[in-house]
């Protein structure tokens, strides 16, 4: 279906009455994350129906996990009380990369291969898209705000961050550098994401528009962060093998975890549960990581299958962490 910025009369109202119930959690992903009481490091795993680079799943209210296809042009969706799977078809070339649930069950995904923002109602089935006004750019990550008003999200060919409003389908654009890529959103509502290409992290004031930067080490390659409970971020240094903290009000990092693998490990995801316990893993490894700052402990679990390639991965409310293997074609669940 094509383009319909008018989604429905009344959104706005009812957007307002499910912000105090929704919040966007850990990664700013639509969900709440969970916290585990105990942790038994069990691991499943599921195949999913189309794996032509599957990816970024995220969370619905109702529990059910949904999945990007990228190279399959379809979103997927998991029920983990039924285990079965059910799929849509998007719009041709949208080639869904980032993708997230809103409070209403509604799925948002980014169309990498036109230039878009998809809308799913899986409900209906209807689908719309949101034309970026520089046409293209290759929409990447995105996020939602606490209240569920805005998407923001992350264009990497088109060196921008793009802003869209739930309730008219606007998008407006903002200029960068870097190749913007993984985003998250600080307790003041201010946007920051990783600037992979040139070692820097970006902060866009959404108020003037003004965008800031905190400069990291050489190589460091930046790929993602979440929000941690704290107001803090976590973000993957993919270049250099480490995870660090970033205090946000200082502008600073805070704290700098080694992973395992070492500088060739490619730490990629990033989530943090509502323990602040943070999950991460290491592409070439094939691990996920476990790190509790409040114990500094790190646990490392090797997965089942060979060359996964986690790139997104999500908490849900019981406190279990959710992949997808792109390389691999399997959904994964740890607890």
């Amino acid at each position: 279906m094509s383009r319909n910025p008018a989604i429905a009369s009344g959104l706005g109202v009812v957007l307002m009455l499910i912000a105090t119930a929704i919040a966007a959690g850990g990664s700013n992903y639509g969900s709440r994350p969970g916290g585990m009481a105990t942790f038994a490091g069990q691991i499943r795993e599921w195949p999913v129906p189309t794996p032509e680079f599957a990816r970024d799943p995220a969370v619905a209210p109702d529990g059910s996990i949904f999945i990007a296809v990228m190279n399959g042009n379809k979103v997927a969706r998991f029920d983990p009380a039924t285990e079965n799977f059910r799929e849509w078809q998007m719009p041709p070339r949208h080639r869904p990369h980032g993708l997230l649930v809103d409070g209403r069950g509604i799925v948002w995904t980014t169309g990498h291969g036109n230039g878009t923002i998809g809308r799913l109602d899986p409900a209906s089935g209807r689908i719309d898209e949101f034309k970026t006004p520089s046409g293209g750019g290759g929409p990447h990550t995105l996020v939602i705000s606490d209240d569920g008003t805005a998407l923001w999200f992350t264009l990497q060919s088109g060196d921008r961050i793009g802003r869209l409003d739930v309730a008219s389908g606007r998008i407006t654009e903002y200029r960068t550098a870097g190749g913007p890529y993984g985003i998250a959103l600080d307790r003041e509502g201010r946007v920051w994401f990783c600037r992979i290409d040139d070692d820097r992290l970006g902060i866009l004031d959404p108020q003037t528009g003004r965008i800031d930067e905190v400069v990291l080490p050489r190589g460091s390659r930046p790929r993602r962060m979440a929000t941690a409970p704290d107001g803090t971020l976590w973000v993957t240094l993919y270049g250099s093998g480490k995870l660090i903290q970033v205090d946000t009000a200082a502008r600073r990092v805070a704290k700098e975890v080694a992973m395992p693998g070492g500088a060739i490990g490619g730490p990629y995801a990033v989530t943090v549960d509502a323990a602040g316990v943070v999950w991460s893993n290491e592409l070439h490894a094939n691990t996920v990581l476990r790190f509790d700052p409040a114990r500094d402990k790190l646990e490392n679990l090797t997965l089942p299958t060979a060359n996964s390639g986690i790139r997104k991965m999500v908490v849900d409310a019981a406190g279990r962490l959710w992949y997808v293997g792109s390389h691999s074609g399997r959904l994964g669940m740890i607890r």
